[in-house]
């Protein structure tokens, strides 16, 4: 081969900062090293990876190919090096949540993961769907669990659990002892939902969408805390996922609505690159995901191990 793996690894990390200096810093290399690292595999290659906007570099449709294998191919390298040196650790594992699974699940999730593999360095990243696609497609996560729909064309999604959404208000609401109610009760309401882009206002717009009528939508808040808390104080009613509201259910802080002309239903899933390496830590991930959940109805049905 007329390659390193080194190579490689400087091209993965300009590729990524866009930027030579920055990418030589982030491998403890000199700028000089780093760029004759790049020079010197183009010129073997007799090819051109990048496009240069003054200091600035971004990758060409030949360096756009070559990315997504050559971060495959150094996974694969660090995984046989551990071989190699007699470790069985999982190196490194980078997963994105949106808010409802990471505020909820995935950091209960990851303590137990980093519980079985101490040696693994785990980060969590927790965002709204729309920005946890984006880093997936662009290779910045190794694996997104999330409750939106994707339809991304470089982008695996498999389902893992079922979810619900549920309006609900406070428990002095005059709604809060009707039972079933109908949407024409609910379009006079004040409603306080997720903001655009997030997996559980996609969820509510698709399940009002074909009823005509427009909501009154007085606020748009980015944290499912901050919607519980302002319905809890009466500034109207909400909708977000049942899982985020169990312990305000059990404790009567909230009162759940039946409505039974909106369907709230919709599924958690994993997401990764097409085009990804998958590592040991992030199958190991999966599985233990899907086995922590193989037999749960819904996602407010899931009971975690105490971490100790």
């Amino acid at each position: 081969m007329r390659f390193t793996l080194r190579q490689l690894e400087v091209f993965v990390a300009i590729a990524k900062q866009e930027s030579v200096s920055r990418a030589a810093e982030t491998l403890s290399l000199s700028q000089s090293a780093a760029s004759s690292s790049l020079n010197e595999l183009e010129r073997q290659s007799d090819c051109q990876l990048f496009e240069r906007h003054g200091k600035r570099l971004r990758l060409n449709s030949l360096g756009e190919q070559l990315l997504p294998q050559a971060m495959a191919l150094l996974a694969q390298g660090r995984e046989i090096e551990n071989i190699l040196s007699g470790h069985s650790d999982f190196g490194s594992l980078e997963v994105g949540a949106t808010l409802t699974v990471g505020n909820y699940l995935a950091t209960l999730l990851l303590g137990v993961f980093m519980q079985r593999h101490p040696e693994c360095r785990v980060a969590l990243h927790v965002h709204n769907t729309a920005q946890i696609v984006h880093q997936i497609a662009h290779y910045e996560l190794d694996l997104g669990l999330i409750e939106g729909e994707c339809h991304h064309p470089d982008i695996e999604v498999q389902p893992w659990v079922e979810d619900e959404l549920v309006v609900f208000c406070a428990p002095q609401h005059q709604l809060a002892t009707r039972g079933k109610v109908g949407l024409d009760e609910l379009r006079n309401e004040g409603w306080i939902l997720r903001e655009k882009g997030s997996g559980t206002r996609m969820r509510f717009d698709q399940a009002v969408r074909g009823h005509h009528a427009p909501l009154n939508v007085r606020l748009e808040l980015e944290h499912t805390e901050a919607i519980k808390r302002a319905v809890e104080s009466g500034l109207g009613i909400g909708c977000i996922s049942r899982l985020a509201l169990r312990d305000a259910f059990r404790r009567g802080s909230l009162v759940g609505l039946e409505t039974p002309e909106l369907d709230l239903r919709r599924q958690f899933c994993f997401i990764w690159n097409k085009r990804k390496y998958h590592s040991a830590a992030m199958r190991e991930f999966i599985d233990q995901c899907r086995e922590l959940t193989a037999n749960v109805r819904r996602s407010d049905e899931i009971v975690l191990p105490t971490i100790a």
